[in-house]
């Protein structure tokens, strides 16, 4: 019984780390309890008195039990396609509260675990273990069941997509980030002349059926009538960040890191004067999707 309890304190003292591991690779928190949780019972039964680090031990358990949790959730969207969604195929809350959980993806970063989504598994789990965790590629290889320079490819390949490719000049990105950002905060604060003052005067906005509330138009033509039904359908907005969207700057709304719209903007002298709203999760899944810098 003393040696299953000084196991546990053991066990304890690496959980933060783990359960930190596991929310990267599976960006819920109620699984990445489930994660460490599971990596306990492993514990429990396995015979580690060979184990020098424990805690690189548990770290390759917990990214294994990830890797598991990550391929079965891919099989279920791929059973999925082609089925109506009214909203993303997303992660279950489990038993955290959505304060804890806000906070959490807050301080990962809500558009990494929005980016971090689209990865395959195997990418995700290369990536989160070498990039954020350090872990050697030598350690990776065998969670991912791959060969050492195919890991190594898993990650670069993660790696690109994460940081994502501007369509546009590197210079205009600042630009085009202090007009979407313009844009984010006069909607937060439901200032309808801030949100005219970004605003081309024939702004054009676009939206598909899942972003639009039942009887608006698909598309709406100037700034007062775009901008009234923006402010109109902005409770949004507070989990709104901006991301690289096609390679521009855009927003993506996304509580607790379960991406629910997709902002594209298209510019021109600073002000918007195209803006679409996608909702639908096919069209969200196509996006290209990067986390901006800085």
């Amino acid at each position: 019984m003393r040696e299953q309890d000084g196991l546990a304190e053991r066990f304890e003292a690496h959980r933060v780390h783990l359960r930190g591991v596991a929310y990267r690779m599976l960006g819920s928190l109620g699984e990445a309890e489930d994660a460490v949780q599971e990596s306990w019972f492993r514990l429990s039964r396995a015979d580690t008195s060979g184990v020098e680090n424990l805690g690189g031990w548990l770290t390759t358990v917990v990214a294994r039990v990830c890797m598991d949790m990550l391929r079965v959730r891919a099989a279920r969207r791929e059973e999925a396609q082609g089925v109506h969604l009214s909203e993303p195929l997303i992660n279950r809350e489990g038993g955290a509260s959505p304060e804890e959980e806000a906070l959490l993806a807050d301080s990962v970063g809500l558009a990494l675990l929005v980016v971090l989504d689209t990865l395959a598994p195997a990418e995700r789990v290369a990536f989160v273990l070498h990039d954020l965790f350090s872990m050697p590629f030598e350690e990776i290889a065998p969670i991912v069941g791959r060969e050492l320079a195919a890991t190594r490819q898993l990650a670069s390949r993660a790696r690109r997509r994460v940081q994502g490719a501007a369509a546009v000049p590197e210079a205009e990105l600042p630009r085009q980030r202090e007009a979407v950002s313009a844009f984010l905060a006069a909607l937060r604060a439901g200032d309808l002349d801030a949100l005219l003052a970004v605003l081309d005067p024939d702004v054009v906005l676009r939206a598909d059926r899942a972003s639009l509330p039942p009887g608006a138009p698909a598309e709406i033509r100037g700034a007062r009538a775009a901008a009234t039904l923006a402010l109109k359908v902005s409770r949004g907005a507070l989990a709104a960040r901006p991301a690289l969207v096609d390679g521009a700057v855009g927003l993506i709304v996304a509580p607790h890191g379960r991406l629910l719209r997709a902002l594209r903007f298209t510019l021109l002298h600073g002000k918007v004067v195209q803006l679409d709203v996608v909702g639908d999760p096919a069209s969200l899944r196509e996006l290209d999707l990067g986390v901006l810098a800085g």
